[in-house]
This record gives structure tokens, sequence and C-alpha cells, in this order.
């Protein structure tokens, strides 16, 4: 029996194999008297293979789950200047038909004065100029400047990316956690199976012999 008869053809939407439920252990090695070594080393090679996958995808939602708020925190910071923008924008053009707005208009266009991250514990005070262009770290020590409108719907689709990949990796580690499962009570079973046919071996030829010391005494009782 091979390792690879462990696993189902039948898979989940991202290719990981289902496990097998072994009803039935007798029929599954092969009659009464079918070798379980090797397809308890099967199944350990199965569980070790669910679990590397579990530590991976466990990793890959640790991941996402810090790299969402991360993505969410940037988009609305760019949704903020845009819309500050914006709305400074409309400002100028209604005071070209009310000039009693001047002070309202100069006060639109001084900087938006906030805080940034120096390190964990660390922030320093900065004033922002009215821009419409913003810097996106992309990884890899690579930043590119995108206009507001075009960060913002880049950092959309990235989040929606992060989120619908999240998802998955839940998704993936529900079913793996169940396969898991399946494994070890296949495992257990079959061991189980193995020790009652032991013992029934070992009662029958008990039985055996007790029988055989009879017919020797019946026949020297004869004699």
């Amino acid at each position: 029996m091979s390792a690879k008869s462990v696993f189902q053809e039948e898979k989940n939407p991202r290719g990981i194999p289902k496990a097998p439920f072994i009803a039935n252990v007798e029929e599954y090695l092969g009659g009464p008297d079918g070798m379980v070594e090797t397809p308890l080393k099967n199944f350990q090679d199965a569980i070790a293979k669910y679990r590397y996958m579990d530590a991976n995808l466990t990793q890959r939602r640790k991941g996402l789950e810090d790299k969402i708020p991360d993505i969410r925190k940037t988009l609305h910071m760019v949704e903020f200047l845009q819309e500050r923008r914006e709305g400074k924008n409309k400002n100028d053009d209604d005071l070209e038909d009310d000039l009693s707005d001047e002070e309202n208009s100069d006060n639109s266009k001084k900087p938006l004065t906030t805080t940034f991250e120096l390190n964990d514990t660390l922030f320093a005070e900065a004033e922002l100029e009215d821009t419409d262009t913003v810097y996106l770290w992309l990884g890899a020590n690579v930043m590119l400047s995108y206009k507001l409108s075009e960060a913002a719907s880049l950092l959309r689709s990235k989040l929606d990316l992060a989120e619908a990949s999240l998802k998955a990796t839940i998704e993936d580690l529900e079913f793996l956690r169940e396969q898991l499962t399946v494994m070890e009570v296949n495992t257990a079973r079959v061991y189980n199976w193995d020790v009652k046919r032991r013992r029934e071996r070992r009662l029958a030829g008990e039985a055996n012999g007790k029988k055989g010391g009879l017919s020797l005494a019946n026949s020297s009782v004869t004699l």
C-alpha cells in the first residue's frame, strides 16, 4: 500500500486533498491477516503533511491579519486627504462668487498638522501641505508616488485581495483540522483493530493448548 493511496482524489478549492474515513478496517487492510505497519506509517506521513500545511497557513493567516489593518489605515488616510482636497476645491469655486468667504479660504489653505510614527513608541509632529500625490510602500524597499485617486483605487484592490485571501486561508485551516482529526481517528481504529486481533489470536492459541492437554490426559487414562 503506497502513501499516495491514503489521500482521496477529492480536494478542496485550493487543492488540499481530503482524508478518507476508514469505516471497515479489515476490508481496508485486505483481510483478517492484513499488515498494519505500512498503513500506520502512511497515516503518520499524511498527518505530518497536514500539520506542515497547517503551520504554513497559520503563519499566512497571522501575516494577513497584521497586514489588513495597515492597508485599511492607509486607505482611510488617503481617502481623508482626497476628501479634504475635494472640499478645498469646492470652497475655492464658491469663493469666486462670494468674496466675503476670504477668511475661510485662508483657513482651508492652512497645512494639516498631524503625527507620524517613527517606531513603535516614538511619534513626531508634521505639517502636510495641500497635495494630490502620496507615496506608497510596495514592499522590497520600493516606494512609488501615486495620485490620490490612483492610490485609493490601488489600496482598495489590495484590501479586497487580502480579505479574500484571509477568508480562504481560514477555510483551509478549518478543512485541514478536519482532515487531521479523520487521520488521527483512522490511526486509532487501525491500531485498536490490531490489538484486538492479537488478543483474539492469543486467546485462541491458549484454548487450543488446553484442548491439546486434555486430549493427552485422556489418552494416558485409556492406556
